[in-house]
């Protein structure tokens, strides 16, 4: 019988003997890619996103404290007179001349402070807009102290620390610190984030006294706090509903920690559960709160009444 037609493409061929090899296709496709890079390395991935606003943000805040430029002839003149640390005192070209850019310079030359004269569209670059009034004086980034520090510089009387949280108002935060040194307080600590930072206006409010009343920043407010009462501190929250007023406290002559929120949010909730007192301010009922420098330099002022008392 005969076989049937088969073509000759279709017909099966004799597979003894060498074969052919894939030529390393096989194993270059059996070869690891390597690790899986990490969700913030992936350009599509919504951390990658997250990590660049963060490095945005991070950068944007260290341009800020290496460039602090106060701007306008009476602040300027302020900061001069409060003996801010400055770099640079800037008169754009063509400014027209009065007492208080004949002060500004006076006095920059006298504290040995270099005096630029700039064309005026560097000066609206480097402000970021045109009310400088011809007069921009450069500030050097504030010199933070931490809470051990603090700590460790207090030791032989009893320390008074006054901590800020939620104050993003620069003014509130250079009040506190001239309230503070006014009244015998040791330092002001702050928080790293969401908070006003010791800049030209809050140096300009506290009178110079930023120059020696130290400031700590902290990542970790909470944690600070429990720092203070791990060396015998006892941590007392200004807010309504409390155990306390300021008329039947009378802790103020030992080591005392006073927490200050702002007028509006009060003190965060870790925060508050952290504090061993919560304290609050008598006053008129139809008075809803008080400004928060306001509230601390009012409990500061009770606090040094009740040391000058102690020690007489």
């Amino acid at each position: 019988m005969a076989k049937p037609y088969q073509r000759p493409d279709k017909q099966k061929k004799n597979k003894k003997g060498a074969t052919k090899g894939s030529g390393g296709q096989a194993r270059r496709a059996l070869r690891g890619k390597g690790a899986t890079p990490k969700a913030e390395d992936r350009v599509y991935h919504a951390a990658h996103k997250r990590k660049l606003e963060r490095q945005r943000r991070d950068s944007g805040r260290h341009e800020k404290e290496q460039s602090d430029l106060v701007v306008g002839r009476n602040p300027v003149v302020e900061c001069l007179h409060a003996k801010v640390p400055a770099e640079g005192l800037y008169v754009a070209l063509g400014t027209s001349n009065d007492e208080r850019l004949t002060e500004a310079v006076g006095i920059a030359h006298s504290r040995g402070i270099p005096v630029h004269e700039v064309p005026r569209q560097q000066l609206d670059d480097m402000t970021g807009n045109g009310m400088h009034q011809g007069l921009g004086l450069k500030i050097q980034p504030y010199k933070y102290t931490d809470v051990f520090s603090l700590l460790s510089q207090n030791r032989d009387e009893p320390g008074m620390f006054v901590v800020l949280d939620n104050i993003t108002d620069p003014r509130n935060l250079g009040a506190v610190i001239r309230s503070a040194a006014a009244f015998g307080g040791h330092g002001v600590i702050i928080p790293e984030r969401r908070s006003a930072q010791v800049t030209g206006v809050a140096w300009r409010t506290s009178a110079g006294t930023a120059a020696r009343l130290p400031v700590a920043r902290e990542v970790n407010l909470t944690r600070a706090i429990k720092q203070f009462k791990d060396n015998g501190y006892t941590v007392v929250g200004l807010d309504a509903g409390g155990e306390h007023t300021l008329d039947t406290f009378e802790g103020g002559v030992d080591p005392v920690v006073i927490v200050v929120g702002s007028e509006g949010k009060g003190i965060s909730r870790l925060v508050r559960e952290n504090c061993d007192v919560i304290m609050s301010i008598p006053m008129e009922g139809w008075v809803e709160s008080l400004n928060a420098s306001v509230a601390a330099g009012v409990v500061l002022s009770e606090f040094a009444r009740q040391r000058r008392r102690k020690a007489h």
